[in-house]
């Protein structure tokens, strides 16, 4: 394979191509974003959920031009692609909303003896996810989400 295609489900009209990279290009692309999980990492939980947020609106912003490309190159209907849309927007603001209660430190007990533990919710780096690609929306809100607001 030379390049992946788009194709319109309806009407089989090629809509965009895109090359297959290198192994030298997806490392360069694995550098870059290592470089910015460096930065991302040191951001504070509250510039977390600020981006959370506008990620939220830009989606309400743009649900219409969003909608009009999932039923171009999937052959959804406009009603499931909005619908998809608004979940991601949910998405977005729950994690915003709720990052810094999820990430902040919890004491548990420990079984071996006296005392307690902490457990730190800490990022880890940059992540690959290989999913389904029914609901492409909802699959990059549902993994990007936490994953931002943890600093990933």
């Amino acid at each position: 394979m030379t390049s992946y295609i788009v194709t319109d489900p309806g009407s089989g009209e090629e809509l965009r191509s895109f090359p297959v990279d290198t192994d030298a290009e997806i490392d360069s692309k694995l550098d870059a974003g290592h470089d910015g999980y460096k930065s991302w990492a040191r951001t504070t939980i509250e510039e977390r959920a600020a981006l959370l947020r506008r990620l939220a609106q830009l989606h309400e912003d743009r649900q219409d031009t969003l909608a009009e490309i999932a039923q171009r190159e999937m052959g959804k209907s406009r009603e499931d692609a909005l619908g998809e849309i608004g979940v991601c927007v949910s998405i977005y603001r729950y994690y915003a909303d709720n990052a810094a209660a999820f990430l902040a430190d919890e004491t548990i007990d420990v079984f071996s003896g006296p005392g307690t533990a902490i457990v730190q919710r800490r990022p880890i780096g940059i992540l690959l996810g290989i999913m389904p690609w029914n609901f492409p929306y909802y699959q990059v809100a549902r993994f990007a989400g936490p994953n931002l607001a943890l600093g990933n």
